[in-house]
């Protein structure tokens, strides 16, 4: 369980490989280049299918265990966009998806993608006015949702079509779906989707703090596919389509969504899909269906450690381990190593901004830096920049990370302003996140320079909280920062400044906040001060304010 190099301690040592130059500051990755389609009207879904392999079951559920094999996959998807296509949708509109993981989610995904459409995937946890926000930036022509999620969206002025959970639905309650996913699939000519045409809209955090739209394009998710999961695939020395998966983490997020929905059905790897997850019910289809790879999240990775110590489960068939969206411990990296010793575990790095592509963990016997996200994936450059002077800086020492490559994104959505703040004239990603690469390639992150929060690896940004905290009538000013937690790896903490006869306290303020947002963006402490520090331009010097805290609990 030893690794050459703790997270946080860059050694003295300069050397100069040869994926890093000294003259640009420029770092490349250690692997080969990957070859990319150079045909300039390779959509997605027809990449996506390219690959041949042997695999039988695409798509599995875990509690029911219906599927979908890889016979039928591309049918149901081509059946599915005929059925969407007769409802009016044409190349170039927004669909927006807002369903929990299941094995139809990627069906419907993959659908909309070969029509030339665009999808904007959200949480299903959503409330009302933060569905509503997110259609009045991407202005969708129709929504995919629950039947339990559709009464949210009446009113919506826009077609809401209810997916069932699984296969076994009843075609009474999901009349048009039943009608779509019928459909003989023989689509009529449309038009030819380019690699430079946009295919999703995620929405994330930037700096500010405000929630943005990503602009990625049918380009960037080929090169995700090719750069991310084939790649990782080629490292290891085994038939991929014989892996079988088990998708936890949510489709919605551009981290589920680069594995169980696009890149592993390439592969012909089997996906064994949880609606939610509940740490016994995936111990269950981890032993049922045998699983090799479980993608996680620092909470579900936790939750594993406590199963162990609690049931003595052994999960003998799981091969490999892999986390990522959030800050890890050593702690809980040491606990996971101990319980399980037979799985090899990986971390990797990569935004939404960067279609999740980025780093990659890899061990073998001269290498296992499990606290590292990995080396450089492929046709990947990235710098280490000094904030204050924007001087590259060599292996070793620490600064902020910028990538470049043919996965980052188009830009933000109708926000040509911060775009540019973002990326640069010569193509390189500002990531916000600060760290190092070591002497032999890995890189470390040791900081964040954006305030956004990452609570359970879902992002919530403070400038959406803080504009629910003053509306209440009692707050008078408030800022939202983040607070280290063991279980969630970071809570939003709230400092709230109360009009002076207030007797608002904390449980009312946190109750009111809980009404208004998704359960992962609630308030989960709040602290009362004076007044919020500012810069002269009025930004939140959120900084201050955490550093205060820390002081006082000193």
């Amino acid at each position: 369980m030893e690794e050459t190099m703790s997270r946080g301690s860059p050694t003295n040592s300069l050397p100069n490989p040869i994926w890093f130059s000294p003259e640009t500051g420029v770092y490349t990755s250690k692997h080969h280049r990957r070859p990319l389609p150079q045909d300039p009207f390779q959509d997605i879904v027809s990449f996506l299918f390219s690959e041949r392999h042997k695999g039988e079951i695409a798509l599995l559920d875990s509690q029911s265990g219906l599927a979908i094999s890889y016979a039928d996959l591309r049918s149901m998807v081509e059946s599915m966009a005929v059925g969407i296509h007769q409802l009016g949708l044409s190349s170039g509109r927004v669909v927006l998806i807002l369903l929990p993981n299941s094995i139809l989610f990627p069906i419907v995904l993959l659908a909309i993608l070969s029509l030339g459409a665009v999808f904007s995937a959200m949480n299903p946890l959503s409330t009302r006015e933060e569905i509503r926000k997110q259609m009045g930036s991407v202005q969708p022509a129709m929504a995919f949702t629950s039947l339990e999620k559709a009464a949210i969206l009446d009113g919506a002025r826009v077609p809401v079509l209810p997916v069932p959970e699984n296969l076994n639905y009843d075609p009474v309650k999901y009349p048009i779906f039943h009608r779509m996913i019928s459909c003989t699939p023989s689509l009529p000519r449309l038009p030819a989707i380019r690699q430079t045409d946009t295919a999703a809209i995620l929405f994330t955090s930037g700096t500010s703090g405000h929630s943005k739209g990503v602009v990625l394009t049918h380009g960037n998710l080929i090169a995700m596919i090719e750069l991310f999961v084939r790649f990782e695939a080629s490292q290891y020395e085994k038939e991929s389509w014989k892996d079988v998966y088990l998708a936890a983490i949510p489709m919605f997020h551009v981290y589920g969504l680069s594995l169980f929905v696009l890149g592993l059905l390439s592969l012909g790897t089997k996906v064994v899909v949880m609606r939610r997850f509940g740490v016994q019910e995936a111990i269950r289809a981890i032993e049922r269906y045998e699983v090799t790879h479980f993608p996680l999240v620092p909470p579900i990775m936790a939750a594993l450690v406590r199963a162990k110590d609690e049931t003595r489960c052994e999960l003998r068939s799981l091969k490999q381990v892999s986390c990522g969206a959030a800050p890890l411990s050593q702690k809980l990296i040491h606990d996971f190593l101990s319980r399980f010793q037979h799985v090899d575990f990986i971390q990797g790095y990569g935004m939404t901004e960067s279609t999740a592509v980025g780093t990659r963990g890899f061990n073998n016997e001269e290498h296992k830096r499990y606290s590292s996200p990995g080396l450089l994936a492929p046709n990947m450059e990235a710098k280490i920049v000094d904030q204050e002077t924007g001087q590259c800086f060599p292996p070793c020492k620490v600064g902020e990370l910028w990538l470049r490559g043919p996965a980052i994104m188009k830009g933000y959505l109708n926000d040509e302003e911060e775009t540019k703040l973002k990326i640069d004239k010569h193509g390189w990603l500002k990531t916000g996140d600060v760290g190092y690469f070591d002497q032999d390639g890995f890189l470390f992150i040791i900081d964040r320079l954006k305030d956004v929060i990452k609570y359970k690896g879902f992002q919530v940004a403070p400038a959406d909280l803080e504009d629910v905290l003053t509306s209440h009538s009692d707050i008078l000013d408030a800022a939202v920062t983040s607070d280290v937690d063991e279980e969630a790896g970071e809570i939003p903490m709230a400092f709230v400044v109360r009009k002076e006869a207030s007797n608002l306290s904390p449980s009312e303020i946190m109750e009111f906040v809980a009404k208004k947002v998704a359960p992962y963006k609630k308030v989960r402490k709040v602290v009362f001060v004076q007044s919020i520090p500012r810069s002269p331009a009025g930004k939140i010097l959120r900084r201050t304010l955490k550093s205060s805290h820390v002081a006082s609990r000193l």
